[in-house]
């Protein structure tokens, strides 16, 4: 399936379900895929020239996560499909993979975290086989023996998926460079996905992601990390919406 320019990426235009079928397919691929998220923070630092780009170049699939994104399509008359989100598309992940059989991995998130988000999902979908966690030390990404341990860790446990938690634009990175030693059939970056699903943080209301009011409530939960992001950096994209206008 053809991908289809967008502002200054490509994307693929999918709904959920087409979504995961195309993971399920990458999955018995089994070729080291992986899978971005594009929103509002993404675009915005694409401009900038930023490392993200070269994670963009490699993406299998990519995915748009954000109402803003949805209406400035509209806008170009060549609309996306579905705001597909990472935090919507991982508990479907965790289902379809329950299903299957398929083995996941969650990397990331504060100490404890990931392994609570484990047992919650574990709960909810029956047989799910979450085959490893590990929330890695402030820094980890610098230290040869930390990585070392991460790399054996994932690999002892054979996982199909791989979630990390580790923040834009560092999970990606951690993807990109990390993804042949790990030897997983599929990775995705999303973001604070277990912080939500292990209850540490709480999502927006539906309603509010509908209406593409989702930034609104995170400031709220942490307005120390996430104002200037939300409030001064993400403001660019209506310059750059008008700059890639049709």
């Amino acid at each position: 399936m053809a991908r289809m320019k967008f502002m200054n990426t490509e994307i693929d235009n999918l709904t959920m379900e087409e979504a995961l079928e195309r993971i399920d397919d990458l999955i018995g691929q089994n070729r080291n895929a992986y899978v971005v998220t594009p929103n509002v923070d993404h675009i915005v630092q694409l401009e900038k020239g930023s490392e993200l780009r070269e994670v963009y170049r490699y993406a299998d699939l990519i995915l748009t996560d954000g109402k803003p994104l949805v209406w400035i399509s509209k806008w170009y008359k060549t609309p996306i499909k579905e705001k597909i989100s990472g935090s919507d598309l991982f508990p479907l992940l965790c289902e379809m993979a329950a299903r299957k059989g398929y083995r996941m991995f969650f990397l990331g998130a504060a100490e404890g975290v990931a392994a609570r988000a484990a047992e919650k999902l574990k709960g909810r979908y029956e047989g799910l086989q979450v085959v490893g966690t590990y929330s890695p030390p402030a820094g980890f990404e610098h230290d040869a023996s930390e990585m070392k341990k991460i790399e054996e860790m994932v690999r002892a446990a054979e996982p199909h998926i791989l979630i990390v938690g580790l923040g834009c634009p560092k999970q990606e990175k951690f993807i990109l460079h990390n993804r042949e030693r790990l030897g997983v059939p599929i990775s995705l970056g999303l973001g604070a996905s277990l912080d939500f699903e292990s209850g540490r943080l709480k999502r927006a209301p539906r309603w509010m992601s509908d209406h593409g009011l989702e930034w609104l409530f995170r400031i709220t939960q942490d307005p120390g990390r996430l104002f200037r992001r939300y409030v001064i950096n993400d403001t660019k994209i209506l310059r750059l919406a008008w700059k890639y206008r049709h």
